[in-house]
Parts: structure tokens; sequence; C-alpha cells
């Protein structure tokens, strides 16, 4: 597992869990469609500044910050 600010741009990786568990976290991340399970692609990834993801046909970009706090897994 690794956090999801770390994953390179065309990556996709699956949602493992949550480094801190908060249900304000929770349910904005749950909003956006970020859940365990779900499969995301990382579209952008510069190493500093915001992430670009695709999920399922949604792009939205997210905080480094708060893709510290996201652990996934690497697809084959």
């Amino acid at each position: 597992m690794l956090p999801l600010a770390l994953v390179k741009d065309g990556e996709k990786v699956e949602i493992i869990d949550f480094v801190k568990k908060g249900r304000a976290l929770f349910c904005h991340l749950r909003d956006i469609g970020l859940f365990t399970g779900k499969i995301v692609e990382v579209v952008s990834n510069q190493g500093r500044g915001p992430l670009l993801l695709k999920i399922d046909e949604t792009r939205i970009a997210i905080g480094r910050g708060m893709a510290m706090k996201i652990m996934v897994r690497r697809l084959q």
C-alpha cells in the first residue's frame, strides 16, 4: 500500500483505506466518488500541487495533503 500522492501519471490504482478516518473527511471523499474498492486513474501528478484524477468518466482535482491520506494499491 502507498499514499495516492505517490502514484505516477497514467497509473490505475484501487483505494484500500483512509489514514485519518473522520466523519467529515469520509463524507467528503464519498461525495466526490472516492471510497474503498474504487478504481481511479491518476491523470496528472506533477510532484507538487494538486493531483488530477479520473474517476469513471469524471475528472477531479484533489490536494496533495488529502491524497496523502488515501491509501491505494497499484493494479497489474
